[in-house]
């Protein structure tokens, strides 16, 4: 089987940068650090109101990261000709709300498919390939597959917020039945969105997920340990799940 791919997000490298609104830590350092550890990708999301990343950050990641550079993004005109200038390897369409502390679920892509196709198809025609962020329900990814997206990113908050066992399981099981899904439709799978180095490797141990978008929990263990050790220990979770 396949090891699946470990996407490092540095956006909270900037969150902290952002704070002071200064030059450090810069996650552009910050990126080449977790390459340099091992990470297969960078991960990082431009939001509208430029909370952390800026387009700054983008324009040198771009530059620099050597392995994949995955461009989260809202699916609106402006954030559509910033992909197409900077040409990302991947970009991520996710749904964002400017009072959210974070990204709170999957993309709608049922009720927004109109909304969705054109900077769909700008994008793939820009030569860039195109994941949804998407809840684990089937009809969303139906709906992916419809739009003819390359693949989709499983949201797994609920799984790694579930305070009680047999919701943990019933969620465990709707992530299991969207990989399987998605890999019959031809899709690329992947996962993110409170994954962590308790609750990852149950994930990684379904198996068919090509790879792994995590951030905050990584960063908060590299505050402490350092981001090479931090990157480090989570892939050897992923490998050794």
């Amino acid at each position: 089987m396949k090891t699946a791919r470990l996407g490092v997000n540095v956006d909270h490298v900037a969150t902290v940068r952002q704070a002071r609104k200064t030059h450090e830590p810069d996650p552009v350092t910050a990126a080449a650090l977790a390459e340099l550890a091992g990470a297969d990708g960078i991960t990082i999301h431009l939001r509208e109101d430029r909370r952390h990343i800026q387009d700054r950050d983008l324009a040198v990641l771009r530059r620099t990261v050597r392995s994949r550079l995955n461009l989260e993004m809202a699916a609106t005109d402006e954030m559509v000709g910033i992909a197409l200038k900077f040409r990302p390897d991947e970009v991520t369409l996710v749904p964002e709300k400017r009072q959210e502390l974070t990204t709170e679920g999957g993309l709608d892509v049922v009720q927004n498919r109109q909304t969705l196709k054109n900077p769909v198809a700008l994008l793939r025609d820009g030569g860039i390939s195109v994941s949804l962020f998407v809840d684990p329900d089937p009809e969303q990814i139906k709906a992916a597959h419809r739009l003819g997206v390359d693949a989709i990113e499983i949201h797994t908050g609920c799984y790694c917020d579930a305070a009680d066992a047999n919701v943990r399981r019933a969620e465990l099981t709707k992530i299991e039945q969207s990989v399987r899904l998605g890999q019959k439709l031809g899709l690329a799978v992947h996962a993110g969105h409170g994954l962590n180095y308790d609750n990852v490797r149950e994930v990684a141990a379904l198996g068919g997920i090509e790879e792994f978008n995590i951030g905050h929990s990584i960063v908060a263990r590299a505050v402490l340990v350092g981001m090479d050790r931090a990157v480090r220990d989570m892939a050897a979770l992923i490998k050794g799940s």
